[in-house]
């Protein structure tokens, strides 16, 4: 694939990033509830051409909270919601293992990520990465990906504990930190 025809592609967290999160996991998609200004940040970034991806993880699927047929179904709500602002998610990559099963996909382990740079053929070096957390940035930086921050979610919380003295990307929102990527396109 030569670099003309490479996507330009982006990375999501999902809970915390795009739609609210909760401490006892988002099971039904009548609980996936977007953030403010998050479905129109992923409609500005396809409408410019953007691969939008997202790399979660969903450890409720193995604690037996919810389904992969539950979990689909959060999906197609959000694509629903998504075509009303011009935007579409490319792919949806999601670990449904608890933290202690050891595998390789849950970040901060990078595998989710591998595996969407397979899926495009892809370099990761420099694609952006939004989550947050912690775990959403050291899955980038074991890639060579861009890091970014959002204040969303768990992120304020992870500035204080985590990135105190750390220079990171962070943003207020996804809106603001893809206002910054188109800004640099």
């Amino acid at each position: 694939m030569s670099d003309a025809s490479k996507p330009k592609l982006v990375i999501l967290d999902r809970d915390g990033t795009i739609n609210r999160d909760s401490p006892d996991y988002i099971k039904h998609a009548d609980e996936w509830k977007a953030l403010p200004r998050s479905l129109d940040a992923i409609g500005r970034l396809c409408q410019e051409g953007w691969t939008v991806c997202i790399a979660s993880n969903q450890s409720g699927i193995g604690r037996g909270l919810f389904s992969v047929v539950d979990l689909h179904a959060m999906h197609q709500k959000m694509q629903r919601e998504l075509q009303s602002h011009g935007g579409q998610v490319d792919s949806v990559y999601f670990c449904p293992h608890r933290p202690d099963d050891g595998c390789d996909c849950r970040k901060p382990e990078p595998g989710l990520l591998y595996e969407i740079g397979g899926r495009y053929g892809v370099s990761l070096a420099g694609v952006p990465v939004i989550g947050d957390s912690e775990r959403d940035l050291q899955a980038a930086e074991a890639v060579g990906a861009r890091p970014i921050l959002v204040r969303t979610g768990n992120g304020r919380r992870a500035i204080r504990e985590y990135f105190r003295d750390r220079d990171v990307e962070v943003y207020d929102d996804l809106a603001a930190a893809v206002d910054a990527l188109l800004k640099d396109a």
